[in-house]
């Protein structure tokens, strides 16, 4: 699997988001023709649309995997490589953040990528924005993808993917999805609980502080509501030397979070710069960790 995970992070890489309808696109069509039809505001037709989507997607990553096995190994590799690069989503989380710094407006831009109200955002909460994205996504489109590549293959990847998916489209604790989205919300805090620590843990070895992101993240990983998102942000927080979390808006309301890290600098666009350098040694990192495990399996 090592050589596969290898050769997706190089497509992914390389090429980012292929010029055609992406797999999380069907999966998100999906949803919502599920939703239209058989919406609910129960547990039960939200854990049947989980059901539905996990089942669809496992018979045909698997029906992929068994037709690939009829190719030479190499193709065979290579298009496996291709399929899982898909569920990758580096280069495009990079690009996209990146895109904050040089836009018209920047307040538009980080709307794109959160799910919070960006109207009364100040400058500085315009780039907190954006460093909570970079870190908390390096886990979901990343780390996480890596890791279910590497024990389950290309089915592996694709649950996870759409576990992902319905996470961010229907787990909202809103009226219409409290109870609809419970299901895919408890998958997605199961799926992401291991890679999450793990996306912490790699930036806090990365960090040019490594006892600052150390102790944020000891002190700090688990005081947000999330199970997960709290652990990158606080290393990452602790990594910049910046106090990131705090008050936010969603769906017109005021919502109270903790703050996480230490506020040692402020923060502006030159933190968001700082924080995205940290993309080439995360692909050293990341391709040197999967080049040992091809090397040791030898």
């Amino acid at each position: 699997m090592f050589e596969l995970a290898a050769l997706a992070y190089l497509i992914d890489k390389a090429f980012g988001e292929f010029p055609c309808k992406h797999p999380v696109q069907f999966m998100g069509g999906f949803i919502n023709r599920f939703e239209r039809r058989f919406y609910r505001n129960h547990f039960l037709p939200g854990a049947l649309l989980v059901f539905c989507l996990l089942a669809i997607t496992l018979l045909i990553s698997i029906a992929i995997t068994a037709l690939c096995r009829l190719l030479p190994d190499t193709l065979s590799l290579a298009v496996l490589a291709m399929a899982a690069s898909t569920g990758l989503a580096k280069t495009m989380l990079h690009d996209s953040v990146a895109g904050v710094l040089t836009a018209d407006d920047p307040k538009r831009a980080v709307g794109l990528l959160v799910s919070r109200d960006t109207g009364a955002m100040s400058e500085a909460d315009i780039y907190k924005a954006a460093i909570e994205t970079w870190a908390e996504n390096l886990s979901d489109g990343v780390i996480a993808p890596l890791f279910y590549l590497l024990l389950f293959g290309l089915p592996g990847i694709a649950i996870y993917k759409a576990i992902n998916t319905m996470d961010s489209m229907i787990a909202y604790k809103t009226e219409r999805y409290f109870y609809f989205g419970k299901m895919a919300a408890i998958l997605d805090d199961f799926a992401n609980y291991l890679p999450a620590r793990l996306t912490a843990v790699l930036i806090v070895v990365l960090a040019e502080d490594k006892v600052r992101a150390w102790q944020c993240l000891w002190r700090d990983g688990h005081k947000l509501e999330s199970p997960n998102a709290g652990y990158p942000i606080a290393a990452m927080a602790g990594a910049l030397g910046v106090a990131l979390g705090g008050d936010a808006v969603y769906h017109g309301q005021l919502k109270s979070k903790p703050r996480l890290g230490v506020a040692v600098s402020p923060i502006d666009q030159t933190t968001l710069v700082k924080a995205l350098a940290m993309a080439l040694p995360i692909d050293v990192a990341i391709l040197g960790l999967l080049s040992a495990g091809i090397l040791l399996g030898r």
